[in-house]
């Protein structure tokens, strides 16, 4: 915002102001103040850490990491720190005809497509994020179990029954297939696009150590919680590793 630009706002603002009652005053100057420091609340959004979660929706491993796991985020105010982004492909491989065949079997590839079409439709990581947990739980009855109580019931449906589902997922493939480093296995997890490999038993106090941004640690990243916050080693699918299923 130039000097000039904010001068003559100024000048406009309290000028208004003298002539006004109280309220109106409180009012114009509240909104002043949000103008002003706009851009400054919007920047503490790229000090958040960046999470990636590579993942398919059947290999234990991943359904452990985001039903144990991840809820560390959500569940605390870690998440204040943290944006969270879920990427459900895996180790799936694209045909010459683009062709989507998934590690294991084709329920994994129709699981994979709801939730991508879940993270393309509701609104904000929260929702998308509570919706998948429950699905990665109750993959034999996700409908009945999951598919009523997070809004945009139809819309996830639409996108599913839809080219559109098919889209995300090559978009999730070109996602995976460009990492660099190559992921080895799956859950592949992330932090400000250094991949963790297997070190995944500490991802609370990993979060915590990888925010550089200015605003306070949240409480969870206190000495004295980490600690509670450890889990046991993850069973991980490797990318060539053929799945009886």
């Amino acid at each position: 915002m130039s000097t000039q630009f904010t001068n003559s706002l100024l000048v406009q603002i309290f000028s208004t102001m003298v002539s006004s009652s109280s309220s109106t005053k409180l009012v114009f100057f509240t909104c002043f103040v949000l103008f002003t420091f706009s851009d400054k609340l919007v920047a503490g959004e790229s000090d958040k850490v960046q999470l990636n979660l590579y993942y398919e929706s059947l290999c234990p491993g991943c359904q452990r990491f985001i039903v144990d796991e991840l809820v560390k985020i959500f569940d605390s105010d870690l998440d204040t720190i943290t944006d969270v982004k879920l990427v459900p492909f895996g180790n799936a491989k694209v045909s010459n005809n683009l062709t989507v065949i998934c590690q294991h079997g084709e329920e994994e590839c129709k699981l994979n497509a709801l939730e991508a079409c879940v993270i393309n439709t509701l609104p904000n990581q929260k929702l998308q994020y509570q919706f998948i947990r429950c699905v990665e739980n109750y993959t034999k009855n996700w409908e009945s179990s999951c598919l009523n109580g997070y809004g945009d019931e139809k819309a996830i449906n639409d996108c599913y029954n839809s080219d559109l589902s098919k889209k995300l997922i090559l978009g999730y493939a070109k996602q995976t297939s460009s990492l660099k480093p190559e992921h080895e296995f799956v859950p592949w997890v992330t932090l400000n696009s250094k991949p963790l490999y297997t070190n995944l038993d500490d991802l609370v106090g990993q979060v915590c150590k990888a925010y550089k941004g200015k605003t306070p640690l949240p409480k969870i990243c206190s000495s004295s919680a980490l600690s509670e916050w450890k889990m046991s080693k993850l069973e991980f699918s490797y990318v060539d590793e053929t799945i009886n299923h």
